[in-house]
């Protein structure tokens, strides 16, 4: 198996999000559970931009997509 492209750090640079090991973490903690019904894409805590490419990402299987996933994840 692949190592993905990008990593939660490139991805949140990407989101413009602080991006160190414990600003991730406390991401995480502060929006999970994310609702089975809700898509990652649109979850209340996002601006446009940052929904647009996460929707983006996903629906194009970009080199973010399994980054993304894992992150989606993670949020569950």
């Amino acid at each position: 198996m692949e190592k993905p492209t990008h990593s939660f750090t490139t991805l949140f640079d990407q989101l413009g999000l602080d991006s160190t090991d414990q600003e991730i973490e406390d991401f995480i903690n502060r929006h999970k559970p994310l609702p089975g019904h809700v898509e990652l894409s649109e979850a209340e805590f996002w601006n446009a931009s940052q929904a647009s490419f996460l929707k983006q990402a996903k629906n194009d299987d970009a080199d973010w997509a399994e980054i993304v996933d894992q992150f989606d994840s993670m949020l569950r």
